[in-house]
């Protein structure tokens, strides 16, 4: 099936943070959507420009500032709506101008283009996966490498396995992911590859997954490429 929208990666860095956002630009409407936009929106402006793209949608995966922290520029800039989790404004109190709290299997449509939100709880109290088309934009819910830390205020490891097995479920193994961050891995890399590469899909007892995901000799945390 031909996908309904083009989609570009956007890298953008502050200090020792570095992070993905991706646009994408509905075929049929020019209407687009930018998950996680963060550090700088220079290329999403240029994006949009070349493209003839007017941003109809922000998605945020979650309210950590380092995913949400050019929200306000965008808004000034576009006036787009802003989705994110109800679970996640309510407890964080993440407050925006345009700001559209999403229930879990709650659809977005921008023009051809239909966006289901999954939550995914683990790494924040309401983290959510966007899944649309032959992509799924897993914030720091899923990296190709690992899954998102759990010891911030609202984390669980408990819940992050449960949301990583839900994922596995419901994904087809051809449905590309593109995390929030990188550890060295390109985003884009299939579901099926995770199944090999990734440890935390291969956890099958959560007292294990805790365990490890909880451990404190992680020395890789921050080392974002």
């Amino acid at each position: 099936m031909e996908a309904t929208y083009d989609l570009f990666t956007i890298k953008t860095q502050c200090i020792t943070f570095v992070n993905y956002a991706y646009l994408g630009i509905d075929k049929s409407s020019r209407k687009a959507f930018v998950v996680d936009p963060s550090w700088d929106v220079s290329q999403l402006v240029h994006k949009l420009n070349e493209h003839g793209a007017t941003l109809e949608a922000v998605l945020l995966t979650h309210s950590h500032f380092d995913h949400t922290n050019m929200v306000n520029k965008l808004e000034m800039l576009y006036q787009p709506t802003v989705y994110l989790s109800k679970r996640e404004a309510e407890y964080y109190r993440y407050r925006c101008n345009r700001l559209k709290t999403v229930e879990d299997m709650e659809r977005i449509r921008i023009g051809d283009t239909l966006i289901n939100c999954l939550v995914t709880p683990g790494h924040t109290q309401g983290s959510v996966c966007y899944w649309a088309g032959g992509n799924l934009f897993s914030g720091d819910t899923v990296f190709i490498e690992g899954c998102g830390l759990c010891d911030s205020e609202g984390g669980s490891a408990e819940d992050m396995y449960y949301s990583i097995h839900r994922l596995i479920s419901l994904i087809p193994a051809n449905v590309q992911v593109y995390p929030g961050h990188s550890f060295g891995e390109p985003p884009g890399r299939e579901m099926s590859y995770l199944y090999k590469k990734n440890l935390y899909f291969q956890i099958d007892d959560i007292n294990h997954f805790v365990k490890y995901r909880n451990r404190k000799n992680n020395t890789r945390i921050f080392d974002f490429k």
